[in-house]
Formats: C-alpha cells, sequence, structure tokens
C-alpha cells in the first residue's frame, strides 16, 4: 500500500488545472506573443475537460490558444516539460489535442512563424455586415480616446461563417452553459464590436465582443427577438462596452414594427442588471418618464409606454397565463402556494432589498454617463 500511495503521488503531479493551462491572446503586433500582460485564462473549461477541469498526463502544461486580434487566425500549439508516458509503463496522459480540435476549426497555426506572417496580413481585415453605431472610450493608460463600432450581420456575409467559427470558441471558456448555435437556420442575426486602432499609419480592427440573437415567430405578423449569447472578450470587460452593445440591439428592434418584444434566453444574473440599466437610460428619453411625471409616481401609463416604444417583455405575466392555460385549477393553485406563506414573505422581502441594491447601482451608474 505505501508503494501504491507513493505512486499515487508520482502521478499526481501530472495533473493540471486547466483553466491555468490554457494562455489566450488576442494578437496585434509580433511583441505581444512574448508579453506575458497580453495572456488572459478561461473562466472555465469544464464544457471541454470535464467537472474537474483537470488535464493528466503532464508537468508545465501550456495549451496555447493565440487569436490574431481582427481575422481571428488562430494559433494552437501544447507545451511541456514532461509527460508521464515517458516515465511510467501502462499510463496514458489525456489527448488534449483531440478536446481542443471538437470546438476549434481546422486551418489553425502550429508554427509561431506561420502565425506571424498572418498577422501581416490583418491589416485587409475589415468588419462583416452594416455599421450601426459608433462610439468612444477613454483609455487613461494611453491617454486618448478609443474608437469602437458596432455592426450587424448575417451568414449571407462574405467570410463570415469561418470567422465564426473561430469567434464562438470563446464561449465555451467565458459562458457556463454554452453551446454552438445551428448557423444554418436564417433567423439568426449577429451583432460586433470593434475596436479601431492605428499600426503603422494603417487603421486596422479589434474584434472586442459580439451578441446572437434568434428571431422567434408570433402569429400573425410579428416576431419576438431572443437575446442568446454575449460576451465581451475579457481584455475589454469593465468599459462599458456590454452597455454600448446591449442599448445598440435594443435600438436597432425597437425601430422595426414587426417586432413584438425583445426577450432573452437563460439570462444570467448579470445580463439582468446590464439590461436593467440599459432599459432604465432608454426610459429617460420617453415623456412618461419626464422629471414632472416621475415627481407624480409611477402609473400604469409608463408601463404601457416602454413595453410599447422599448419592446419590453411581459414575461412573468405570460409564465402565469401559460401555466393556467396548461394546469387544473387545483394544480395551479398548489403550484402557487407551494412555498410556505412565510417562507415566501422572506424571500420578497430578499428580493425586494437586492433590487433596491440593485437599482440603486443603476442610477449611480446613469449619474455618470
Amino acid at each position: 500500500m505505501a508503494g501504491l500511495s507513493a505512486m499515487e503521488k508520482k502521478l499526481a503531479e501530472y495533473k493540471c488545472n486547466t483553466n491555468e493551462a490554457i494562455h489566450l491572446k488576442l494578437v496585434r503586433f509580433p511583441e505581444d506573443l512574448e508579453d506575458d500582460s497580453t495572456t488572459f485564462h478561461p473562466e472555465f473549461s469544464h464544457q471541454v475537460f470535464g467537472d474537474d477541469e483537470v488535464a493528466f498526463g503532464y508537468k508545465g502544461l501550456k495549451i496555447l490558444l493565440y487569436y490574431i486580434a481582427g481575422n481571428l487566425s488562430t494559433l494552437f500549439r501544447i507545451d511541456y516539460t514532461s509527460k508521464v508516458n515517458e516515465n511510467f509503463d501502462c499510463v496514458e496522459a489525456d489527448d488534449i489535442e483531440s478536446k481542443i480540435r471538437e470546438i476549434i476549426p481546422p486551418g489553425f497555426n502550429r508554427s509561431i512563424d506561420d502565425f506571424v506572417c498572418l498577422l501581416e496580413k490583418d491589416v485587409n481585415f475589415k468588419p462583416f455586415g452594416i455599421l450601426l453605431h459608433t462610439y468612444s472610450v477613454h483609455n487613461n493608460e494611453a491617454g486618448e480616446d478609443i474608437t469602437y463600432q458596432i455592426y450587424k450581420t448575417d451568414m449571407t456575409c462574405p467570410g463570415f461563417r469561418e470567422y465564426h467559427e473561430r469567434l464562438q470558441t470563446f464561449l465555451m471558456w467565458f459562458i457556463e452553459t454554452a453551446s454552438f448555435i445551428d448557423v444554418d437556420d436564417e433567423r439568426w442575426n449577429y451583432f460586433l464590436v470593434f475596436e479601431k486602432y492605428n499600426k503603422d499609419g494603417a487603421t486596422l480592427f479589434a474584434t472586442v465582443g459580439y451578441m446572437t440573437v434568434y428571431n422567434y415567430y408570433v402569429y400573425p405578423d410579428k416576431t419576438r427577438p431572443r437575446v442568446s449569447q454575449m460576451l465581451i472578450l475579457p481584455p475589454f470587460q469593465g468599459e462599458g462596452h456590454g452597455a454600448q452593445l446591449l442599448e445598440t440591439v435594443h435600438r436597432y428592434y425597437m425601430a422595426s414594427p414587426t417586432v413584438l418584444d425583445i426577450t432573452a434566453e437563460d439570462p444570467s444574473e448579470n445580463y439582468v442588471k446590464l439590461r436593467d440599466f440599459v432599459l432604465v437610460k432608454l426610459c429617460q428619453a420617453l415623456p412618461c418618464f419626464s422629471p414632472e411625471k416621475l415627481k407624480q409616481g409611477f402609473s400604469q401609463e409608463m408601463v404601457t409606454e416602454a413595453q410599447q416604444k422599448l419592446k419590453v417583455n411581459k414575461k412573468k405575466q405570460r409564465e402565469i397565463a401559460k401555466m393556467r392555460r396548461c394546469l387544473r385549477p387545483e394544480e395551479l393553485t398548489n403550484q402557487l402556494n407551494q412555498i410556505d406563506l412565510n417562507l415566501q414573505h422572506k424571500q420578497l422581502d430578499e428580493t425586494f432589498q437586492q433590487l433596491v441594491s440593485d437599482y440603486r447601482r443603476v442610477l449611480e451608474r446613469l449619474a455618470q454617463v
């Protein structure tokens, strides 16, 4: 047993945390390849490496996934200092390459020299689709305003399908329950955020983030856009790009007379907070939310105007209506009253206090706009 324990300890040295082992970069300049400050790591890797987020069989494991900042051409390499197969008989290391190849499209580079050659061609990359919005963010480190643009596109745009195959790989590392969508379904819309930057006197575009929206049909002649995936890449997080993207998407659909309302698929807590901020900001432009009207208190007129002008979705009411249609009266009563009344009151109070805190943050953020 003592020998087995010693063996287990030896083998444990060949286990690596995959969130730490995966090195991601968005490369603009050749020197970025050796600059550790441009490296970032996944938040999640369980969808590729299992719930433990561990790869077995390597010491000093580095899984390099480097992307050219604009067109996202990819460098994929696996580096390590020692492999278990070389030191132990009948013990196999995990097949990391096969796992990664399941999510990244073919055509990636293994050679750093080839990757650098492709980097020089990124000057020819241009955003896909139609320009919806341009905005700027002040960069304190650079001491200047940086320009960003948001585009809408679809799979009919030349080259976008291949670009999207590379872009969607980031979902696996930063959205806990991510999955790839069916891009052959024409009802998908894609919204992309790019940064404009200068390199050797030329204007280039770097990928910042994106959103996918599915257009559901609503009888008889309406659509209900549903936000499916939204990701701002880590180097750009905390700069307000998520709010800019979501507001742009809302404004795009608000302008369409065929859109009934705008929804989101299984929204995360952070998404809900972001949506609250964007909708409150949009409400400020509505007559019903003028300072004079706000002083008079909340009214049904505000609800109606927000729903009609901002295409706000009435989710809770629809869910209860659906339950009324699908459940017998006694089942509905049981469903609505299954929680003890005192527990309901406690949970309502906790929810209320959390909402007050959340909306205070929304108002503080609005005050800074």
